[in-house]
This record gives C-alpha cells, structure tokens and sequence, in this order.
C-alpha cells in the first residue's frame, strides 16, 4: 500500500512552503509576538483565505475547493513549518469541521461559505479549567436557547466570531454554536506561553445559541472532531519538528567550538539523530492517520491518537533539542528557537494533551483486542 502523496499533492505543498517562505517570515510571526495589541496577523489571514487554503476540504457547493483531506494536510504542514500566527486550526480543524460533520443543511450553506472566504474565524470552547473534557465536568448549561457559563482557556477567542461550545441541555452534554459579537458574551484576554495564538475566557449570560446535532449527542460529535483534527495538528507538529532539525543541522554546521565544527562533535550527532528518529515515526504516524482520514477508515479513531501522542512528542522534543544545539544563544530573544519550542508547547495542549491522548490509545487498543 502506498501512502505517499500524489505529485499534485506535492506540487501544492511545494507552493504554499514558497507562499509562507515570501510571505510569513519569522519576522513576520515576531511582529505579533512584540506587539501586546496584536492578536493575529490580519493581512496573512486575507493572503491565506485568497489562495483558497481555507476551503481545501470544503465542497465547491459551500464555496470551497473540494479538494480534500490529504490536501488540507500537506496544507497543514507548512504552515506547521512557518509558525503561522493565524487562527487557521481553530476555524479550519475544528468549527468547520464539527458543522460539516454535524450540521444541518442550513448550517452549512450558512457558516462553510463564510469559512472559505475567511469572513469569519471559529474558535472550540469545551474547558471550564485545569483538568481533561468530560460529560461530568461540564457546568455551562442551555436553556430555552440562552447559554450560560464560562469556557476557559479558548484558543482564538479573542478574536473568533463564532464559538463552538460544549453545554449541557437538560442534563446532557451537547454542542452549540454562538455568535461571540452578539448579545449575553464577555471575553477577557489571557497571557499564554505562545502569544502568537490568541486565547481567552468567554463568559456566557443567555446569549443566544443553536444546538448542532442532536440532544445528547456532544461528546460523541466531540470526539469525532477531535480525531480529525488531531491528524490534521499532527501534521502542523511535523512541520515544526523538520524546520527545528533543518534549522539545529544548519547551526551545527557553521558554529566552530575548539577549532571544528560542533556537527562533528559526537554529543550533537547523536541530538541531530534522535531528532531525526522521532521526527520519522511521527511522520509514519501522521501519514497513516491521513490515510485513515481520508477514507474515514474504521481505524480513525487508533490513528487520530497515535499520531497526536508521536507529533506532540517529535515537535517538543525537536523544538527543546534545537535550543541545546544553538547552545547559549539558542536562549536568548534574538533566535527564533523560542517560537518553535511555544509553539510546540501550544500545540500539544490545544486538542488535549498527550496524557488524554494516551488513555485514548489504550482505551482504543482495548476495544479493538476484545473485539
């Protein structure tokens, strides 16, 4: 079986890395690091939205290009690479999808369109604080179509137009889609390790919101989107696990320690390697996922958690072992080693972090084995 990408595939990873590379430079991300008032960089997200990227997988009759997952995930990868500070994921991965997965009709020719085009931006609020999403630790409720609550912390929730929010109506968890510049919404900016991507506290007193799906049915319409969007993440996490080796090599091969180059010193060989190896089997896990994905395979789900615990792992551990390469200077604000490590440290937290991943696994391989 061959899972590689077609040349089409390729081609079109091929552009969007030169697209990012003239257009999202890592100057480009640090002007939304330094600047306190600047959540996302808005003249990227219009260029993003104009070459279509928004609506890979969305279907031509809801404005999008219909072209499909695994274009969405070599898409994914290079914007992995280049540390977008875009809310690309959110919109992309998690309320475009949910509604494709399970809105109505009229949902769809509603919200898609409008995602497409990147007139609006989507953010998933399920957390009400420390700890894993369950049906048990839900405490926003809907009642007569009024939300009430609070969501902390909301990755792009400062500056979503519309929350898909995990509440319970009449004792049961279900998903509800609010519009956060209407009426009943308060939001109250959070300082995070990455402040590239935005996040925030939303506060809900009877603001209006639609249910999506049916009652009762949000942890499974949850889980379902998480998966996707897990594979989806593990490629952006592979992107910046290859740049932080590509940029670890570079540096190993022009700083010279004791009269040679450090790359020929054993000690970096060995970080160069191990990089390289988690790198690969997260790659392996994330290609099998898309697999999985693009054929809504019955091993989604086992593929969705493999490939989220490998690309969590690989970036983190690619992004901390490039700061030790640079050495000292790796530390310091004028290297760009420190975007990747937060963005690393961001990306391993936004779907839930490794340890649910890891019970997720287990809980699959269970199944499956009793099957």
């Amino acid at each position: 079986m061959n899972f590689d990408f077609s040349d089409d595939q390729k081609f079109l990873k091929s552009e969007a890395r030169k697209f990012l590379e003239a257009n999202c430079s890592t100057a480009r991300v640090r002007g939304v690091l330094d600047d306190d008032g600047k959540a996302y960089d808005e003249a990227l997200w219009k260029a993003v939205a104009e070459q279509g990227w928004l609506g890979a997988a969305i279907p031509e009759q809801y404005g999008g290009l219909g072209l499909g997952y695994l274009e969405l995930c070599v898409i994914a990868e290079e914007l992995g690479r280049a540390v977008v500070p875009i809310p690309f994921a959110s919109t992309v991965y998690f309320v475009a999808e949910a509604v494709a997965l399970a809105g109505t009709e009229e949902q769809k020719a509603w919200l898609l369109p409008k995602v497409a085009a990147g007139e609006i931006i989507g953010c998933l609020a399920t957390s009400e604080g420390p700890g894993p999403v369950t049906a048990g630790a839900i405490k926003t409720t809907v009642k007569d179509g009024r939300i009430s609550g609070e969501k902390v912390p909301v990755t792009d929730g400062d500056i979503a137009n519309v929350a898909l929010v995990l509440a319970k109506e009449n004792g049961k968890p279900a998903l509800f889609s609010v519009y956060l510049d209407g009426e009943g919404v308060t939001r109250e900016t959070l300082g995070t390790l990455d402040p590239t991507r935005d996040a925030a506290k939303l506060t809900f007193k009877d603001a209006p919101a639609i249910r999506l799906g049916e009652a009762g049915q949000g942890m499974e319409i949850l889980e379902q989107v998480l998966d996707r969007a897990a594979i989806l993440l593990s490629f952006e996490q592979c992107g910046g696990a290859d740049r932080c080796l590509e940029l670890a090599k570079a540096y190993a091969l022009e700083r010279y320690a004791f009269g040679r180059v450090i790359a020929s010193y054993q000690a970096i060989k060995h970080k160069l390697a191990d990089i390289y190896v988690k790198n690969e089997l997260a790659r392996s896990n994330a290609y099998y996922g898309a697999w999985a994905l693009n054929t809504n395979a019955a091993e989604l789900p086992l593929a969705a958690s493999a490939a989220r615990i490998a690309a969590s792992e690989a970036f983190w551990f690619a992004a901390k072992e490039n700061i030790q390469t640079h050495g000292g200077i790796g530390f310091t604000w004028e290297m760009d080693c420190h975007l990747f490590y937060r963005r690393s440290r961001q990306l391993a937290l936004v779907a839930g972090a490794p340890r649910v991943w890891k019970e997720r696994l287990v809980s699959h391989l269970e199944r499956r084995n009793a099957a």
